[in-house]
């Protein structure tokens, strides 16, 4: 960035003797660094839903709310409208589940495993999935579903 020239005295005229001429401005223009900032904001508030990722599902939609976040994201199992696997994003035979999981549990704070069923998936194969992780050794395990459901017995739904 260029400095500026403020010129001495006001509008036109030139008053008093001596040199008076310009003297550089020492203050710094922050007005472009200002708007670049509010661009970069709006775009990453935009963009901020947009990156989340994983398996495309139809979650179940239940009345409860959802549980607080925790700093580490969280590890989450997916089960896809035919029933396959997959941790995270990536795809996983039913036999390397428990020994993947077991890898990155070492490495991880958290002990919580959260599942993610399709809708369409029978409630067998979600048991099945469950019943292996929990004698697996993995006790704190959640499904995940979607808001708005239906609330039995509840006036408003």
């Amino acid at each position: 960035m260029g400095a500026g020239v403020i010129q001495k005295g006001g509008g036109g005229r030139r008053r008093g003797r001596g040199r008076g001429g310009a003297q550089p401005m020492s203050e710094i223009n922050v007005t472009p660094f200002v708007d670049v900032m509010l661009v970069l904001l709006i775009i990453f508030m935009v963009a901020a839903p947009l990156m989340t990722v994983g398996v495309p599902l139809e979650l179940p939609k239940t009345a409860a709310q959802s549980l607080p976040t925790e700093r580490e994201e969280p590890l989450t199992i997916s089960l896809d409208g035919t029933g396959g696997l997959a941790i995270q994003t990536t795809p996983v035979a039913d036999a390397d589940l428990i020994p993947r999981l077991r890898a990155i549990m070492t490495e991880r704070k958290s002990t919580k495993l959260f599942i993610r069923a399709d809708a369409g998936v029978e409630y067998g194969r979600v048991a099945q999935v469950m019943g292996a992780l929990q004698a697996a050794g993995y006790t704190s395990i959640g499904l995940v579903t979607d808001t708005d459901g239906p609330r039995f017995g509840a006036s408003g739904g």
